[in-house]
């Protein structure tokens, strides 16, 4: 058993004992730290966002610290996955990542919001008859509305550090790929877990190799996996396979990054796993 597994399962079987005790002791319930849920108007998607936001318990002896901010795509599905995280590694017994704020973003149209391009082929390359890819290709508008509305209602409403995280799995992990591509300064550091490489016959591959200059400076920080998705000759994989390579022969100054591989996990269950892995990376200082 390998020590993620292992720290999952004590994990798991740690906070089921605790919640089992205070019932049977009948103590105060179990408070779930700070969240707040908000709604923004967008005028650049034209839409009303509904956001997820989960910050640190105020600490009496120092109200003025700040704190970074992680950005998380597919909201609906990993917000309270990554609040549990961020309380958990940084409680003063573990210390292993600073207090932060997470930042949920929920999906009206995940699939116009998370794709780079406005595609016609399926994951083959092929013509897409079931119209699936539609509507897509809004991924620059989704951070433009993240850049020019969310981050200054974050900083305006929250005691913000400069610090920011962007994070999404599949068509997220696509966009955070698309996002450092294209707009490197807007985040310190990227995950993707199992980015959707295969999108618009492996668009973002292209642009990476096109958009990444071999010895050029990227001061970043990149974590990017994937699972058990079709085995060791799938898409999934060997497209993660061609972004690592090319990664590691550009030689990008500044650059500090890490590939994981988790054949023991699903698409759906690897993000688990990868986001917990990703936290340590970013924060191993």
């Amino acid at each position: 058993m390998t020590f993620v597994n292992y720290f999952f399962r004590y994990f798991t079987i740690s906070l089921l004992f605790v919640v089992s005790q205070a019932n049977a002791q009948d103590t105060k319930p179990y408070k779930y730290p700070q969240s707040d849920i908000i709604t923004i108007h967008s005028k650049v998607l034209n839409e009303d966002r509904k956001i997820y936001i989960h910050y640190p318990k105020p600490d009496s002896t120092n109200l003025d610290q700040r704190f970074p901010v992680l950005y998380l795509m597919d909201g609906e599905n990993h917000f309270e996955l990554l609040a549990q995280y961020a309380d958990y590694l940084s409680r003063p017994d573990v210390l292993a990542i600073p207090k932060m704020i997470i930042v949920g973003i929920p999906n009206t149209e995940r699939r116009r919001d998370l794709t780079p391009t406005a595609s016609i082929t399926d994951y083959s390359g092929k013509p897409d008859s079931s119209n699936l890819t539609k509507p897509s290709g809004g991924n620059e508008n989704f951070l433009k509305f993240i850049t020019t509305e969310l981050i200054p209602a974050i900083d305006k409403g929250y005691k913000t550090k400069p610090y920011k995280i962007l994070a999404g799995h599949s068509f997220g992990g696509l966009s955070s790929i698309n996002c450092m591509l294209t707009h490197p300064d807007m985040f310190d550091a990227y995950i993707a877990v199992s980015p959707s490489f295969w999108w618009d016959n492996k668009y973002l591959l292209k642009l990476a190799d096109k958009k990444l200059e071999k010895g050029s400076p990227l001061n970043k920080m990149l974590f990017y996996s994937d699972g058990n998705e079709g085995g060791s000759s799938s898409f999934f994989h060997l497209d993660l396979l061609t972004f690592d390579s090319l990664i590691s022969n550009k030689n990008l100054t500044g650059l500090n990054y890490m590939y994981k591989h988790y054949p023991t996990e699903t698409h759906m269950t690897e993000p688990i796993i990868a986001y917990f892995e990703a936290l340590r990376f970013i924060f191993k200082e």
